[in-house]
């Protein structure tokens, strides 16, 4: 019998777990798990709902019970330090070293914490695990303002987390429009007037110079760029995220550009013993900050391990479609517009606060768009995607029904 070794349990890592014992059940491969975290891999996206009433047990992802499953051996609060390539073997925090036939590098991301004065101070914390959660339920105050450094998706979400511990948040972004990667100009004011609606105040096109103390020495403040300052009782850091890779260098494994480590179209590294997918993993140079694109990296490694044909994994969808403290946010295909030649249809309704956007190329082909405050027809749209406009596109783009 192989043992595979996974360095990782997130999302990504416990998809591959479950596409390789539901391809090999013959049990050709032992599977150790080595999980960084206290808690079995659970569902990231829906951390905010952790903070309404939702479990850890909740979030747990469906798959093979490692209790029951005498293949896998799932290792939790044990993360690998070191990989040997000679000897085939991995170290881990415990001591142990564990020997592979193959090893799968799921290691996820970190936080970016931005270095600015008091980052580092008691009531900061990032926004990434149940563990966070935790430290930010104990810290809020309900009734007190607090902060959240990144306005992107994830910020929003820590957003909407405070809320839910009672606090009152405000939303700090670089860009100039919350969800910049989703959504244009137009589309980002629409949502900032939507989510202002649900009791967040939002502050766009500024950095943060710095957290400050209060007299017990804890974070009490959000000093910004434009010389205001924001109280804060907690701040919370949501600004993007770095692949976690400091494997790499010790094993002699390369790394992309921008992080993470560097593989193939096929996930694997220039190691044929060795493979990196999900958050951690440049594949052909470039990394994925989305669930979709690392369970589709999970899959083809599942099948190569079992000796099934495998897809290179190309251009993956990075479509979004999701409903943010009540407002509907929909972005798919070329949302800005960036195809040499494409046209751009747009219906604005401030009655309504919503905001459609089609983007077309010469030819009338559908190439992407984006969907603020009512997002119902994303189902209708994102499958034409890369094909001519489905009959009557255009009602999509009328006012939505009262």
């Amino acid at each position: 019998m192989k043992t595979l070794v996974v360095a990782g349990h997130g999302m990504a890592g416990h998809r591959l777990v479950s596409e390789l014992r539901s391809l090999d059940p013959a049990g050709s491969w032992r599977v150790v798990v080595l999980a960084e975290e206290p808690h079995p891999a659970y569902d990231r996206v829906a951390l905010s709902s952790y903070l309404d009433g939702r479990s850890a047990a909740d979030l747990a992802l469906p798959g093979p019970d490692a209790d029951a499953d005498p293949l896998v051996d799932l290792r939790l609060n044990t993360r690998v330090t070191a990989a040997d390539r000679e000897t085939r073997t991995v170290t881990t925090t415990t001591g142990d070293r564990v020997e592979y036939d193959a090893l799968v590098l799921a290691t996820g991301s970190k936080p970016f914490i931005p270095p600015v004065p008091g980052h580092d101070l008691p009531g900061c914390f990032a926004y990434r695990s149940l563990t966070d959660l935790d430290a930010i339920r104990g810290a809020a105050v309900p009734g007190r303002p607090g902060v959240v450094i990144g306005g992107g998706l994830l910020g929003l979400e820590a957003a909407n987390a405070l809320r839910l511990l009672g606090m009152e948040p405000h939303v700090v972004e670089l860009a100039p429009r919350l969800m910049p990667v989703q959504v244009d100009a137009a589309g980002g004011a629409v949502l900032a007037r939507r989510v202002e609606d649900h009791g967040l105040r939002v502050h766009c096109g500024v950095a943060t110079a710095a957290i400050e103390s209060g007299p017990d020495g804890r974070a009490a403040a959000v000093a910004l760029a434009d010389g205001t300052t924001l109280e804060a009782a907690v701040v919370v850091f949501s600004a993007g995220v770095r692949p976690r890779d400091e494997l790499a260098a010790p094993a002699g494994l390369p790394t992309g550009e921008r992080g993470g480590f560097l593989t193939d179209p096929l996930c694997r590294t220039p190691d044929d013993r060795i493979w990196a997918i999900g958050e951690c993993a440049a594949v052909s140079g470039r990394t994925y900050g989305l669930a979709a694109p690392g369970y589709r990296m999970a899959e083809s490694v599942a099948r190569q391990l079992t000796g099934r044909p495998a897809e290179p994994f190309g251009r993956p969808d990075m479509s979004t479609s999701l409903k943010l403290l009540g407002v509907e946010v929909a972005s798919f295909g070329d949302a800005h517009a960036t195809t040499p030649g494409s046209m751009a249809l747009t219906r604005l309704d401030d009655a309504s606060g919503t905001y459609a956007k089609l983007v077309l190329s010469p030819a009338h082909t559908l190439l992407g768009g984006i969907l603020v405050g009512d997002a119902r027809a994303y189902a209708t749209l994102h499958p034409f995607t890369g094909h001519p406009l489905p009959p009557a596109a255009h009602r999509l783009l009328a006012a939505p029904a009262p």
